[in-house]
């Protein structure tokens, strides 16, 4: 397993390394990956997003891990589990999340990755739910949501988003994993 923390069949998931920051400043500010978010990210704020990341995993465990392909050993993105503090009467929250470079969409690393993800929040970590947010017009992540086994529990306006209206109205999904 040398550098990876854990695999699926086809990815390895490992903290965060300096020299993905180029990788996820690549990925964070192509506008078709982006397009669910509200804006796009620079150079500062992926150098950022590592540090976060790797310090929320020295804390607790987990984090939104680097994913690599294993065949190639080539970044794909990230899938992982993160805190989630935002005010909403679900927070704080564990959340388990996504988002890979386009070249990677459609052969299933999203949902290979996160039902790994869902396998090492039981049985790692004993976490005993875990939820999923997306905005209503993001079909993708939704689909893997329900492919992972999560079930919708709820509608709601993000508050971090008010700024983005066709982005605010987000839908929760929630699975119980121990």
């Amino acid at each position: 397993m040398d550098k990876y923390l854990f695999e699926s069949d086809r990815l390895g998931f490992r903290i965060w390394e300096k020299s993905d920051a180029e990788g996820l400043f690549q990925m964070n500010s192509n506008p078709q990956i982006m397009r669910f978010f509200p804006s796009l990210q620079t150079r500062t704020d992926a150098a950022d997003f590592i540090s976060r990341m790797n310090i929320q995993y020295q804390e607790f465990g987990y984090c939104y891990f680097a994913v690599d392909e294993l065949k190639s050993k080539n970044f794909v993105g990230f899938i992982g589990l993160s805190n989630q503090t935002f005010k909403a009467n679900f927070n704080p929250s564990v959340d388990i999340g996504w988002r890979l470079l386009s070249e990677f969409w459609g052969i299933g690393y999203a949902t290979e990755g996160a039902k790994r993800c869902l396998v090492f929040a039981k049985e790692q970590l004993s976490l005993s739910k875990i939820v999923s947010v997306a905005p209503i017009i993001n079909l993708p992540s939704i689909s893997v949501m329900n492919k992972i086994g999560m079930k919708k529990v709820l509608e709601f306006e993000h508050p971090l988003l008010n700024d983005s209206p066709e982005l605010k109205k987000c839908l929760l999904y929630y699975i119980k994993v121990n």
